[in-house]
């Protein structure tokens, strides 16, 4: 592939990721599929963008050297640049968006303020963005927590270098769509993260659309709620202090999780389980099923994919259905702590969901509401280590462990 072609290649990539397309669900999906890995990956792009101008201009040719490549060369370096510059922004926005919506209880913490090591890039990590080893953390794969096979299984992380006894438990709901992704796909930053510093998290598999239609999806993470209450002392874990998290889908499930304690819909053959939790973290998650907000995306998301794929029953004949499935339709006045996150450049799921959502969580809900937006972000940004990602991992960091010490 010739050097113009390369950055032909990569300035329609960056320009993507600056701009990415919402006009239709295609569009949007597309959008996603390569602007998602450009945007977290800018710096080695920008890096390899670097070094094949530099190869371009140093090297001797027998053409002419390319004037259309160079300048698509600088564009690409211009836009990747401000890619990172967008994501190291976060380290300060994260830990703001913490201070504003929680107010003088979290700014006044006592010796819980980020230091500088909390708030600097880590530029290490981008150097092996997908390694997944951290000798650190234990992980006991494949418990069974229901009968579905191996959909049923789910793994715990915990500390490897010594035992735990009483520790706070985050409980990792994988997106997907609602119809595909793994327990060991998603979350695992922020796992090994917390269990470093001596949590038990848990990573879930559950059923899937279109073999297993909604509600399975949330019936299953109740069910996983209910294995925790019930097991995870035997692993270091406190019963009694649950938080749930996940992103897209797993977003969807933990905020729905989160609002339906106990529901007897949710919950055929363990009616009787405790399946509260103490807080939800959910990540760029869809939140109205029922188009309720009336935006474009929701009832476009409604209509083509949810009534068809995942729900199998369309909204006129079953508006119900959608309407329970819908967290911004679930809240009311004792709804747990919130930090939702989302990416103001989301081209999957808008990013107007999830602020209408958390409209709607601080007009009705007692408890404490934090909500963080990113710029420049696209769905999906914390699958692996990148500036963005570990910045909101340690922003997330924060915020549990202030929630945990508030008992």
């Amino acid at each position: 592939m010739s050097f113009l072609r390369r950055q032909l290649l990569t300035a329609a990539l960056t320009a993507n990721a600056l701009w990415p397309s919402s006009r239709s669900a295609r569009a949007g999906l597309a959008s996603f599929v390569l602007g998602w890995p450009t945007g977290e990956l800018a710096p080695q792009l920008l890096a390899l963008t670097a070094a094949d101008t530099v190869a371009h201009l140093a090297v001797p040719h027998r053409r002419p050297r390319s004037r259309t490549g160079l300048l698509l060369a600088a564009f690409s370096a211009a836009g990747l640049a401000q890619i990172v510059r967008q994501s190291r922004q976060v380290q300060v926005l994260a830990e703001q968006s913490l201070v504003d919506s929680l107010g003088e209880e979290y700014a006044d913490r006592p010796g819980e303020r980020p230091t500088t090591v909390d708030l600097a890039t880590p530029w290490r990590k981008l150097l092996n963005p997908f390694g997944r080893r951290n000798p650190a953390v234990r992980v006991d794969r494949d418990v069974r927590y229901s009968d579905a096979g191996k959909r049923g299984l789910l793994d715990v992380y915990r500390p490897s270098d010594r035992e735990v006894t009483g520790a706070p438990v985050l409980l990792q709901v994988h997106g997907g769509g609602w119809t595909l992704g793994s327990k060991d796909q998603q979350g695992i930053p922020l796992m090994q993260r917390m269990a470093e510093r001596g949590w038990v998290c848990v990573a879930i598999n559950y059923r899937l659309a279109p073999r297993d239609p909604f509600p399975a999806q949330i019936v299953d993470v109740k069910r996983a709620i209910a294995w925790i209450r019930e097991h995870i002392e035997d692993y270091g874990g406190d019963p009694s202090y649950v938080v749930i998290t996940g992103g897209s889908a797993g977003g969807h499930l933990t905020a729905l999780a989160a609002l339906t304690p106990n529901d007897p819909d949710y919950q055929p053959g363990f009616e009787g389980a405790d399946t509260q939790v103490q807080a939800a973290v959910p990540f760029y998650g869809v939140y109205d099923f029922a188009g309720a907000t009336g935006l474009r995306s929701a009832l476009r998301m409604r209509d083509d994919y949810l009534a068809p794929r995942i729900l199998q029953r369309t909204w006129a004949d079953d508006p119900e259905a959608f309407e329970n499935a819908s967290p911004i339709l679930r809240i009311t006045q004792d709804a747990p702590d919130f930090f939702v996150i989302h990416g103001a450049r989301d081209s999957l799921v808008s990013v107007e969901q999830a602020r209408l959502f958390v409209a709607a969580l601080r007009e009705t809900s007692k408890h404490s509401v934090a909500y963080a937006e990113f710029p420049g972000t696209q769905h999906a940004f914390d699958v692996f280590p990148s500036i963005r990602s570990e910045h909101v991992v340690r922003a997330v960091e924060r915020y549990l462990t202030w929630h945990h010490g508030r008992r």
